[in-house]
């Protein structure tokens, strides 16, 4: 009997010190990456009626940065085709609404800084001129695009624009072309399920280094809409 106990020893100490199993890691998610998306000609013909708020069918919004103003945009948005008057708490549920916004930059003045260099050694990379929303375009239809026509006549090419959705935010950038000439105008649009809860704070323009935010009709989210229709 003695014996035994002894031999039964080592297997109790053994048992003793077995650990816990670890828990399985936690998976991590991974990043969204910035969507391409392609870009649709605008097309006037195929809008209705333009919403009317408190400033009227129009929100116009001057763009600075710092103390010098860089340019100008000019809002609506618009109910579809052969809708006669657009007021979003008549319209039938699923109607989409078109948001368009006409930048124009602001003329050259006498002091502004000579152009830099395009070709040569002290050629640096140029900063990106684009146009963006700074917030998730809520009840967006995946529908975008801007007019192609200004482009051209603007940039030199109706392709120079191109257009990505990262993380929820629309931005289209000018990839190509003679450049974003001062007192020319570019006009992006895009279409979202949801109405305009007002003017907001949710674009920003970005021109020779240059940052402007921009104020513009946008859509709250579809929550938020919802809980402020029920008050």
């Amino acid at each position: 009997m003695k014996r035994l106990a002894l031999l039964a020893a080592p297997f109790a100490l053994a048992a003793c010190g077995t650990s816990e199993p670890e828990p399985a890691p936690s998976p991590t998610p991974t990043p969204a990456q910035p969507r391409t998306l392609v870009g649709a000609d605008l097309d006037l013909s195929l809008l209705g009626a333009k919403i009317v708020g408190p400033q009227g069918p129009e929100v116009e919004t001057v763009l600075s940065a710092g103390n010098r103003q860089i340019g100008t945009m000019v809002s609506f948005v618009a109910c579809p085709e052969g809708t006669t008057e657009c007021i979003p708490g008549k319209m039938p549920e699923g109607t989409v609404y078109t948001y368009v916004h006409s930048v124009t930059l602001a003329e050259a003045t006498s002091d502004e800084p000579e152009a830099a260099p395009s070709e040569g050694p002290e050629v640096v990379e140029s900063p990106p001129t684009l146009f963006r929303t700074t917030a998730k375009a809520h009840g967006f239809n995946a529908a975008v695009g801007y007019a192609k026509a200004q482009a051209q006549a603007t940039l030199g090419s109706e392709d120079a624009i191109s257009i990505t959705s990262d993380d929820g935010q629309l931005i289209w950038r000018v990839v190509d072309g003679s450049g974003w000439k001062p007192g020319t105008t570019l006009t992006f649009w895009w279409q979202s399920t949801l109405a305009p809860d007002g003017p907001a704070d949710a674009y920003l323009l970005e021109v020779e280094g240059n940052q402007a935010v921009a104020r513009g009709p946008f859509p709250a989210e579809k929550k938020a809409a919802s809980a402020k229709q029920a008050n």
